[in-house]
């Protein structure tokens, strides 16, 4: 099911874009933007076809379908010892815009919100978006683990947040409830609120538990956002899906009424609710094959790299992305660069303006893709040298 032939490139080609197939030349080997090269699963495309046949698209409620709330908590429930049920659930246009709306509502101009170094880019654009500051918490690079002394000592009258990428991109750390349970407690302890990123949380290695946020302990509950999408572990980027979770049912209604999700100003598409929907009900076959062969190309990536003296591989414990470092002297750009012309492989580089100060010397690759292609990715970068 995840071999070359069930790639469709020349449909890539004219839909993958954000630095993927239809972004680049042809000839050149994109692993970069963390999408995957397979079409998703037939239970998917099949509940969207059903949806239509009447032929109706009307109004679907504001804060999102009753069966997609139902099915998103369900989910957190069964899967990551969440304690959520659909009215803690708001139905919105992708993770990413999810996480902007937490920001833009705990925040104001000035506040301040603690993220970590290195995280995705999305974290930071999202705090300095509503005219927040950020200050940034150094992770060790190897291990994922946090610097705490580092997190309390950025606390201040202005900050109002710590945002958690759980689990981390780009280091593909799995946080334990050990630490999750730390977070809260210093958060509690300055009644700040937490943003906890989870739209990698489907896509974890080696059976490794996971625990949403919110249920390692009831400060974590009482003043946190969970926020969640479909792109990775379902591969539906282009229907903008995903949802935020807050326990407290109060505090959800006036996060939606201020998001501007209580009118037809904002709402997610009915179709992207379905798919999203259908996704948890009936796709968990299809992702578990997907999951299968993410943990067998993880595994490969990680030898190959592992042999050479360019790279120094990670081994991530979740997320379909390796951060290696680079061990030949070489600034993130330029290795980028070099393997781009020399190699023809599109890779992500570890600069400030991906993922922080704290990502330089390191280059992020993406291996959501066959397994063909992912062997002929390496090498080139390998023999690019």
């Amino acid at each position: 099911m995840f071999t070359n032939n069930d790639i469709n490139f020349d449909a890539l080609k004219r839909k993958a874009y954000n630095g993927r197939w239809a972004a680049v030349e042809d000839g050149i080997i994109p692993l970069t933007a963390a999408d995957p090269d397979f079409r998703t699963a037939p239970a998917i495309e099949e509940g969207i076809i059903e949806y239509l046949k009447d032929g109706y698209l009307s109004y679907g409620p504001f804060s999102g379908l009753p069966e997609f709330k139902k099915n998103v908590a369900e989910h957190f429930n069964t899967e990551k010892h969440g304690h959520f049920s659909p009215e803690n659930v708001l139905a919105v246009n992708s993770a990413a815009q999810g996480m902007f709306l937490v920001a833009s509502y705990v925040l104001s101009p000035g506040d301040e919100a603690i993220i970590l170094d290195p995280v995705d880019f999305l974290f930071k654009r999202s705090v300095e978006a509503v005219g927040g500051t950020v200050r940034l918490c150094p992770v060790d690079s190897i291990t994922g683990a946090i610097d705490f002394e580092k997190m309390i000592s950025l606390i201040n009258p202005k900050t109002k947040m710590i945002s958690i990428c759980n689990p981390h991109n780009p280091l593909g750390k799995v946080y334990s409830k050990d630490v999750l349970k730390k977070v809260s407690e210093i958060a509690s302890s300055h009644d700040l609120w937490v943003m906890s990123d989870e739209i990698w949380s489907d896509i974890v290695y080696d059976q490794k538990e996971f625990h949403t946020y919110s249920s390692v302990s009831e400060e974590a509950k009482k003043k946190s956002f969970t926020v969640y999408g479909f792109s990775k572990s379902f591969g539906m980027a282009g229907l903008r899906i995903g949802a935020v979770l807050c326990n407290d049912t109060d505090i959800l209604e006036d996060f939606t009424e201020k998001s501007n999700f209580n009118s037809t100003i904002e709402g997610v598409s009915t179709l992207s609710q379905i798919a999203g929907s259908v996704a948890l009900e009936r796709a968990k076959p299809w992702y578990r094959e997907f999951l299968a062969h993410l943990q067998s190309n993880r595994d490969l990536a990680f030898k190959t790299l592992s042999q050479t003296d360019i790279l120094t591989p990670n081994l991530p414990e979740a997320t379909f992305v390796l951060f290696p470092k680079i061990e030949n002297g070489m600034s993130s750009e330029d290795f980028t660069q070099h393997v781009l012309q020399q190699g023809k492989v599109a890779v992500v580089p570890g600069s400030e303006r991906w993922f922080g100060k704290g990502a330089e010397g390191h280059i992020r690759i993406c291996f959501s893709t066959s397994q063909e292609i992912l062997e002929e990715g390496l090498n080139r970068i390998i023999t690019s040298f």
